[in-house]
């Protein structure tokens, strides 16, 4: 697999985060593998951070430790010490890596040492590369016994900085526009390559002026009224003329995924946008980095908060479908994960007679004591949810009335089986997922119609599925998956949780209608 490729492509994994902020930053090497033809390397293991039994239940079955520890970090010092354990979950039990090999090259740390005659202990438990021990060994198929894998750091201030925009890789027609030097560029930064300097016209320094303070992109809303203000010498009646408009006047046209109130946390790809950019911002990842001949590139540090899916903007649509492809289609759970997700999804049916059941995810926990929760106070956080719900009824009952429509993706789908299904009824019980454990919060809700993922599990599915079912972060990709299947979804906009639903909801033909993230 590894000799396919140019050599591999290496991270500093932020351990310390729930696995669909890891899944986000996997998904992320992934495209950068991709656009080097790289080999990536993922953790051989991701941290589980809380058990549904005894934590000494959890113990007998995968490795604990002191997360504050493993990772150098004081968060959760606080804590009770239960409360600070976490469990060394093997990563091909979180997303299926046989899958995946299919279309690309990725395998652990743990392969990675082995195949350099290093000891699977030696992995950082922090994710953090060691740039000594991985290297000190030559690979298991080298005959020169003295050529131990080089190495070229990507330092993080490189990556994208306030001054640039990182995109996949700048088209031909693009740098023929832009005069693209591949001379020039500051080497000392990792940059190849520069954008010849340009006059600024009335119309740059308009688009200039809107751009917000802490970042160099503007909306496609915004830029094309301003083009149609500015532009009395361009036929701006169309999209395709206000694009050339921009072009010429040193902007273009990027390609990416709108975010949710306004923020990037669910980083779902189901709905693209455009957006646009000043040219001499561009740097594209195969143009820094794609003729590095080093055994091992680095990319040091984070490169995910704040950011939009893949780290980086399209100059493509091309581009932005083919890592759509990649989240919804190649990124999946493990077969066992989705036959119980189904399982657990026909027993709501049956719980409702039939009709389509809804489902919610609360996050509270953590949430709450950083003050991230939808409402601190647990009552109106279930109201809120509630009242979402009752719309999310209407929308169903209305839907049987219209055709249903696929969300914006490619090889887009829609499951009509929903319209084989009575609506839901005042009254009929819903799904939630969630971290809630108060003893008196939980009877409410179950008072109250809500059926949790306890109620629903059995002895056999426990059986079936194994140990790792007793690891919240496993029983929460359950979840999602679970959460997918319902006729209708709602989340919170702060949590990574509902991108991830709204993915597989997207992949399995849903209605976007039928899903509110706030």
């Amino acid at each position: 697999m590894v000799a396919h490729t140019k050599g591999y492509y290496a991270r500093d994994y932020s351990m310390g985060l729930g696995w669909n902020n890891m899944r986000y930053i996997i998904e992320t090497a992934l495209l950068h593998g991709q656009l080097l033809n790289r080999t990536v390397i993922t953790p051989s293991f991701v941290y589980a951070r809380s058990c549904e039994f005894d934590i000494s239940v959890c113990a007998a079955y995968a490795p604990m430790v002191n997360r504050g520890d493993a990772i150098n970090s004081d968060e959760w010092r606080q804590l009770p010490d239960d409360q600070q354990m976490s469990w060394r979950i093997p990563t091909p039990l979180m997303f299926n890596f046989t899958h995946i090999r299919k279309t690309q090259a990725v395998i652990t740390v743990s392969d990675y040492l082995r195949l350099h005659n290093v000891s699977e202990d030696a992995e950082m438990s922090d994710g953090r590369w060691d740039t000594s021990v991985y290297h000190q060994n030559t690979n298991v198929f080298e005959t020169n016994e003295h050529k131990k894998p080089s190495l070229h750091v990507i330092e993080n201030w490189w990556y994208d900085p306030s001054n640039i925009n990182r995109v996949d890789a700048i088209p031909e027609d693009m740098k023929l526009r832009g005069q693209w030097n591949n001379d020039a560029g500051d080497r000392g930064q990792g940059q190849v390559g520069g954008w010849k300097n340009l006059d600024k016209s009335p119309l740059y320094l308009a688009l200039e002026a809107a751009l917000p303070e802490d970042r160099l992109v503007l909306d496609w809303s915004s830029a094309r009224s301003i083009v149609q203000r500015n532009g009395h010498t361009w036929d701006v009646t169309t999209d395709e003329a206000t694009e050339n408009a921009l072009r010429e006047n040193g902007w273009e046209v990027l390609y990416t995924y709108e975010g949710a109130l306004g923020m990037e946390y669910v980083k779902n790809v189901v709905n693209p946008i455009r957006q646009v950019v000043p040219r001499q911002s561009i740097r594209g990842v195969e143009e820094d980095y794609g003729d590095l001949n080093e055994d091992v590139v680095l990319l040091r540090g984070e490169i995910h908060y704040q950011r939009k899916p893949g780290s980086l903007r399209f100059t493509t649509p091309e581009g932005r479908d083919r890592f759509s492809r990649l989240v919804l289609y190649e990124m999946r759970a493990i077969d066992k994960v989705l036959e119980l997700a189904t399982s657990l999804g026909n027993r709501m049916t049956e719980l409702n007679g039939g009709r389509m059941w809804m489902g919610a995810h609360m996050r509270r926990g953590d949430f709450v004591r950083v003050n991230w929760a939808m409402e601190s106070e647990f009552g109106a956080h279930f109201e809120r949810i509630q009242k979402r719900l009752d719309d999310g009824r209407r929308v169903l009952r209305s839907l049987h009335d219209s055709s249903l429509i696929p969300y914006a993706i490619p090889e887009a789908t829609i499951d009509q089986s929903i319209l084989q299904q009575s609506p839901p009824e005042d009254g009929d019980r819903f799904y939630i997922a969630t971290d809630e454990r108060d003893p008196g919060n939980v009877a409410y809700m179950k008072d109250h119609g809500v059926v949790l993922v306890s109620d629903l599990l059995t002895i056999e599915d426990r059986r079936n599925f194994g140990w790792p079912l007793m690891m919240t972060d496993v029983l929460g990709i359950v979840e999602q998956a679970t959460l997918a299947r319902g006729a209708y979804f709602y989340a919170h906009a702060l949590s990574s949780v509902a991108g991830g639903v709204v993915n597989i909801r997207a992949a399995r033909g849903a209605d976007p209608r039928t899903a509110k993230i706030d």
